[in-house]
């Protein structure tokens, strides 16, 4: 038995809950994980997992090694990182997660300069604008607009502003919007709904001390950032959204911006990761870069 490759796939079984997960995450074929689990029981001829047709629950012994293992896992890893000089050259596979609008409009576009830099790294870029769990599914980060989950690390890496825009023909047809309550009821909406909640968002407007929310029903309603500004470009309507996405649109007169005067307040952008004693080189280079990155976009 690989005493090493076994630890590391228990520590993996217990974060995703099941054996199946596990191993999808660990790219290893489920039959694999269930034989080394069960070498390492007979190893220590202790019962680690207990075993359920939906999921595994961790022993008292299986929880109590866990915290042990992990402890273990990370001096392991910075004693190899500064053995082979891995600060200044972090290699391995880096899971990344984040939703469209970071995605299209800020990450992929600087990329390649990160991967000149870091030729070694492996990206990999799950773009949703979901929730992703990201021990369960073995994430190293996420980039996200809140930063609500206490179990997680967040570090704020910036702002981005919001704008409210819709296309030349759609205010030909409708006329200008001149106040935030004329889309109470002389325009159409395009709204954006949660893909975690499916809660709709409201529009929010701001000038000096006064606040205006338009809370209604929108004429049509997206879950996906890039499908949002597709239907703002369609003259489906009014859009709020991320200033970033929708600049070069307006540059070339796409879009139209509309309630300048009433700016909605920016959107901070966190970077979240699970805790860790020591994170690695590879999600430290990448949290400093893209802080560095973030500080740049207006």
């Amino acid at each position: 038995m690989d005493q090493l490759l076994a630890i590391k796939v228990f520590a993996r079984v217990v974060e995703a809950g099941t054996f199946t997960r596990a191993a999808d995450s660990l790219q290893m074929p489920k039959a694999t994980v269930t034989k080394l689990i069960q070498s390492l029981e007979a190893h220590l001829q202790v019962k680690l997992l207990l075993r359920t047709t939906r999921r595994v629950t961790v022993t008292p012994d299986g929880a109590a090694y866990y915290e042990r293992t992990i402890r273990l896992m990370s001096e392991l890893s910075e004693l190899d990182a500064s053995l082979r000089g891995a600060q200044a050259s972090p290699r391995g596979r880096l899971r990344i997660d984040t939703g469209g609008a970071i995605a299209s409009g800020i990450l992929l576009p600087a990329l390649p300069e990160f991967r000149a830099r870091y030729p070694d790294l492996h990206i990999d870029l799950g773009v949703t604008d979901r929730i992703v769990d990201l021990i369960g599914e073995n994430v190293d980060c996420a980039l996200r607009g809140v930063a609500e989950d206490s179990t997680l690390i967040s570090r704020k890496i910036g702002t981005v502003g919001w704008t409210t825009c819709a296309t030349p023909g759609y205010l030909r047809r409708r006329g200008k919007v001149q106040h935030p309550r004329d889309l109470q009821a002389k325009h159409a909406i395009v709204g954006y709904a949660s893909a975690r909640t499916s809660r709709t968002q409201p529009l929010v407007f701001t000038r000096g001390e006064e606040t205006v929310t338009i809370d209604r029903r929108p004429e049509v309603t997206v879950n996906e950032h890039n499908a949002h500004v597709a239907a703002a470009l369609a003259g489906l309507g009014v859009v709020q959204t991320l200033d970033f996405s929708v600049r070069p649109h307006i540059t070339r007169r796409a879009l139209v911006r509309v309630l300048g005067d009433w700016p909605r307040a920016p959107q901070p952008i966190y970077v979240v990761y699970p805790p860790s004693k020591h994170p690695s080189a590879k999600l430290r280079v990448f949290v400093d870069w893209v802080a560095a990155l973030m500080a740049k976009v207006r």
